[in-house]
């Protein structure tokens, strides 16, 4: 099997065309991106706002955690056969719409879980001296909240999107794009090289994703917290958060 997987891989007729694995991989990379997308303009600017205010946090928490116990593939199912379908959704192919939905709300937890948390981690003494040199809310929000909790703000964004990428295969299950395709049709005709070598190339994607956000975390970190050795707590001080 992992020999007829390394075939499969390795033919480059089955990368190209309509139906090619490059094809079904930008689809896919579409979805998440868009679902990823969606997610933050929707969750973000909530969870942040409560976050600042330092009120609703029960609610929206518990309500992701809700969401969480829901699972992706009854609701894609549900969206597809109901009001949705699978009708063609431009460049998102065949229920392109009912696997947006699905994804983000799947990506919701994370997103609202995180943006709240990480407003609420910052040191209450930093706020209040920022509050006491004379900045007023939004100032205080934008220029010391913000940036020292980008960083586990940017923790549920990474968990978000290599969620997404991965659940994005179940769109294949109700005729959807992305390589979910590769897997169910080489399972579903004993063609297990077939299927292990989409399962291979949504695994290596994932991780190369994670390694990006990784990345793109340690940007989006505050200097002193870049510098910050390893297993050392981060030093909050007045003026750095300035």
């Amino acid at each position: 099997m992992l020999g007829d997987a390394y075939t499969y891989l390795t033919q480059w007729s089955n990368w190209t065309g309509d139906d090619g694995m490059l094809t079904l991989l930008i689809e896919q990379l579409l979805l998440t991106v868009t679902a990823l997308a969606i997610t933050m303009l929707i969750g973000l600017p909530i969870a942040l706002y409560l976050g600042h205010i330092g009120r609703g946090g029960f609610l929206a928490i518990n309500l992701s955690n809700v969401g969480r116990a829901i699972p992706t593939f009854a609701v894609l199912v549900l969206l597809s056969v109901g009001s949705v379908g699978t009708d063609e959704l431009g460049p998102y192919g065949r229920a392109g719409l009912a696997t947006l939905i699905a994804l983000v709300l799947f990506a919701l937890p994370p997103i609202i879980t995180n943006g709240y948390v990480g407003i609420r981690e910052v040191d209450r003494d930093t706020v209040e001296a920022s509050t006491g040199m004379g900045m007023r809310g939004r100032q205080v929000f934008w220029r010391v909240e913000l940036p020292l909790a980008m960083p586990v703000i940017m923790t549920g964004v990474r968990l978000a999107l290599v969620q997404v990428w991965a659940t994005a295969t179940i769109a294949a299950l109700v005729a959807g794009p992305g390589l979910g395709n590769v897997i169910v049709s080489g399972f579903y005709n004993s063609n297990y090289g077939k299927g292990l070598a989409g399962a291979f190339v949504v695994a290596v994607v994932a991780f190369v994703l994670e390694v990006l956000t990784i990345g793109a975390e340690r940007l989006v970190a505050p200097p002193h917290q870049r510098r910050t050795k390893r297993g050392e707590a981060p030093r909050r001080t007045v003026s750095v958060a300035v």
